[in-house]
């Protein structure tokens, strides 16, 4: 099986799945924008690399992936675990016929406003939103639903470019220029929930855990907040029956998906989107350590074998919990690394795209003991 990756130097604890896809025995091949030299550890995996210095435009990473299956026959899996290249890949699998999901896929499962419509249809709950283009249009929905209310692109990663506004004085300047290609959207406050997992060629969940964040993503971003986020031992039973339904209703097949709820100050959960991919930064690593698995290895002998039955037991709570430069800290590095003792996994500064989101550097933790490890969080967070 010829497997492609895009961009598969990136990110960095990625490289693992292509170690794992040839060990699987697929012949994996790669696209991307850095020289080959650049590549790390994966250029040995690669059976070929293509370099596209430019990977915006559409047509060269065409002739490339055209050059690659001259070179080694038909192409059967591609994949890139990057929000930033769903759009490619699916262009990709749909112009030379490869398994997965396609661009008329991505209208409803990275488009804000189709994912609303599938979370309805799949009887999911999900707050009030719809597409605006006009004065008008804005208006209507205030005088439906009052303030809060969310400005979120249609298409957006993360938290970029969504702004909140809480009243009138602010509508104003949102009036005198409406956003182009936004879902606006009813504001529900609550502790953000994820539903995460892999499915097998079928659809099948083969794999599922459930993380909590410390704040909205929005606040997170646009705030520079703390950060913390850890995966639990026991998934919320409404989370995991909702959860599996969407991912029925979006067919996910042969992939991760991450899945993100609010629970409201009632216990209701709201979902707010689905994203068909693994779940950001070190999320699939910290899976891992919560179970004693390999994510990778699995999900390449999913893909590559057909393998559709894993064996996994959830024993630990891991944390991801983050510091940020521009804070003054009550415990240094050291007395942080004597005090957390084997609770701590690793420790490393991260990659700079990822800082924004979840922080300059960063601790993983486990313990069976849920209120250990949140103490342990508060500890790294202790500021001066």
């Amino acid at each position: 099986m010829n497997v492609l990756l895009i961009s598969p130097h990136f990110p960095p604890n990625f490289q693992l799945f292509a170690r794992r896809l040839k060990e699987a025995g697929a012949t994996v091949l790669g696209v991307g924008d850095a020289p080959p030299e650049d590549l790390g550890g994966v250029r040995d995996i690669l059976a070929d690399y293509c370099h596209v210095p430019n990977m915006s435009e559409y047509e060269g990473l065409l002739r490339a992936v055209g050059w690659l299956t001259h070179r080694h026959g038909k192409i059967e899996r591609v994949d890139s675990h990057n929000e930033h290249w769903l759009d490619m890949e699916a262009r990709l699998r749909r112009d030379f016929n490869i398994f997965g999901q396609t661009p008329a896929d991505l209208d409803f499962n990275r488009r804000k406003s189709g994912m609303k419509e599938i979370f309805r249809q799949a009887g999911v709950p999900t707050p009030p939103g719809e597409s605006v283009e006009s004065a008008g249009q804005i208006r209507a929905f205030v005088a439906r639903h009052g303030f809060p209310v969310i400005f979120k692109p249609d298409v957006g990663v993360g938290a970029e470019r969504v702004f909140r506004v809480d009243r009138e004085e602010q509508l104003a300047g949102v009036l005198d220029y409406p956003p182009r290609r936004y879902v606006m959207e009813a504001f529900v406050e609550g502790e953000l929930v994820s539903f995460d997992g892999l499915t097998d060629r079928e659809g099948g969940i083969v794999f599922c855990a459930s993380h909590r964040v410390s704040s909205g993503i929005m606040e997170i971003v646009s705030e520079q907040r703390p950060v913390h986020y850890y995966y639990t031992r026991d998934i919320p039973a409404e989370i995991e029956e909702l959860g599996r339904r969407a991912v029925a209703a979006f067919r996910v097949r042969e992939r991760f998906f991450h899945l993100e709820f609010l629970i409201d100050r009632q216990g209701l959960a709201w979902a707010i989107e689905i994203n068909v991919r693994p779940p950001g930064g070190y999320s699939v690593d910290m899976m891992n350590w919560a179970c004693d698995i390999d994510l990778y290895r699995l999900w390449a002998r999913s893909l590559v074998c057909g393998e559709s039955h894993f064996e996994y037991e959830r024993k630990y709570n891991v944390a991801h919990a983050a510091r940020r430069e521009r804070f003054r800290y009550r415990h240094g590095h050291e007395e942080l690394l004597r005090e957390l003792g084997p609770m701590l996994v690793s420790h490393m500064p991260l990659p700079r795209i990822f800082r924004v989101a979840m922080g300059d550097s960063v601790y993983f933790l486990r313990h069976p003991d849920l209120p250990a490890l949140r103490r342990a969080i508060a500890l790294i967070e202790a500021q001066a």
